[in-house]
């Protein structure tokens, strides 16, 4: 088993932590969700006086949720994809098959971050209703969605092409 150069294991370690931040973020909006419908249903059974407040908020975070999810898939390398085609291909083959996905989901990344940037500048007079934030902050979502799969996959084509004659396209198989 060959070691890992450190520059490496640091960029590994940098993607890892983000990653993470993502999954503690999209947690937190996921809990903040929970506690908010449940004021909701307090509110509109108990109170008798429905906070109006809740719906903007639950779309503003539902989109936090899933675009922070779906960044932090990109890194685990969760996202859909059939392997069945690719599996059958020699190791070789399977490699640099597997590189042009990364290459190919960056390049979706980097169109993501290109629009999300533009729909925040036209967003930014827009408040959005019962909230009193600009609707940027909504769309802030898909643009750090588009930088992070840019980021992720990005540098694992980068890292896969650098290991290319040492990585195993199927780790389950590589013998330890």
């Amino acid at each position: 088993m060959t070691t890992e150069p450190l520059y490496v294991r640091r960029i590994e370690k940098l993607l890892d932590l983000l990653r993470m931040a993502c999954i503690a973020a999209a947690s937190v909006a996921l809990v903040t969700l929970i506690i908010t419908f449940g004021w909701l249903v307090f509110g509109r059974y108990v109170l008798n006086a429905t906070p109006t407040w809740v719906e903007q908020l639950a779309l503003l975070l539902i989109c936090y949720i899933a675009f922070l999810g779906a960044a932090a898939g990109v890194r685990e390398d969760t996202h859909i994809g059939v392997t069945l085609f690719r599996d059958m291909m020699p190791d070789g083959a399977q490699k640099v098959l597997m590189i042009v996905i990364d290459i190919s989901l960056a390049i979706f990344g980097a169109v993501t971050l290109v629009a999300g940037v533009t729909l925040m500048k036209f967003g930014m007079g827009t408040m959005l209703p019962m909230l009193d934030v600009p609707e940027s902050v909504r769309t802030a979502a898909i643009t750090s969605l588009g930088a992070l799969m840019l980021l992720f996959s990005g540098t694992r084509a980068l890292l896969r092409i650098i290991r290319f004659s040492r990585w195993s396209p199927q780790p389950e198989l590589e013998e330890f």
